[in-house]
């Protein structure tokens, strides 16, 4: 799942996204590393959220041996993921729907990026446990969302500065007010600290901050 829409074109898609989210390309290769240090050469991985398809094909193409199961709730966006998969897509298993719909099938990795900022903290609690259930003991969870520190003015100014970057990136500032503003009112965001608490309380251990770019943070941990 993602915060962009789906616009019917991969490549505008793709630019779109990277404009976006800061350091977008090294984000999916430190995830590919971070899962091949325990995913086997054959190994099944889980992608809670892959519309659009660009961490798939991250992956996909480093790794030939891999399989994937990509999950989904917007139609649209698995069509674009198919779209940026190309020749690759048949190494990919969509699924259109949330985790509940996902194969109970022990994976031996899993993936969820740019996701889980959209889900109040009960729900992503939930969604994590229900990942962690489809996951064999010792697996890698590479996850990055927004995470940013929620105390003394702390929000307001990791949001401004995320602001001072579209801004630099192209986005006319009233639009990246705007989007801000859309950001505070609708994205139930926890900071780094609650996150951790999170996956801990999810059963999941070891998580260890790898990304970390203004408001957005990433973590790689392993299942209990």
């Amino acid at each position: 799942m993602t915060t962009f829409q789906f616009s019917g074109d991969a490549a505008a898609y793709a630019e779109r996204v990277a404009r976006n989210v800061p350091a977008l390309h090294d984000l999916h290769l430190m995830t590919d590393l971070l899962l091949a240090e325990h995913v086997p050469e054959t190994g099944h991985v889980l992608v809670l959220g892959a519309g659009g398809g660009l961490e798939l094909r991250a992956l996909a193409e480093r790794h030939q041996g891999w399989q994937f199961t990509g999950v989904d709730p917007s139609r649209p966006m698995l069509d674009q993921a198919r779209a940026t998969m190309g020749m690759l897509a048949n190494k990919v298993r969509f699924i259109e729907g949330y985790i509940d719909d996902a194969p109970d099938g022990l994976f031996d990795g899993a993936v969820c990026l740019l996701t889980l900022h959209f889900l109040p903290r009960d729900e992503r609690l939930r969604t994590l446990q229900e990942l962690g259930r489809r996951l064999r003991p010792g697996a890698p969870l590479v996850v990055a969302h927004h995470s940013f520190p929620k105390h003394s003015g702390q929000s307001d100014l990791w949001l401004r500065r995320y602001a001072d970057l579209l801004a630099a990136r192209g986005m006319p500032a009233d639009q990246a007010g705007r989007a801000i503003e859309n950001m505070k009112e609708h994205l139930p965001v926890l900071s780094p600290e609650q996150d951790e608490a999170v996956l801990r309380e999810a059963g999941f251990h070891a998580a260890q901050v790898f990304y970390a770019a203004l408001t957005f943070k990433g973590w790689i941990a392993l299942r209990d």
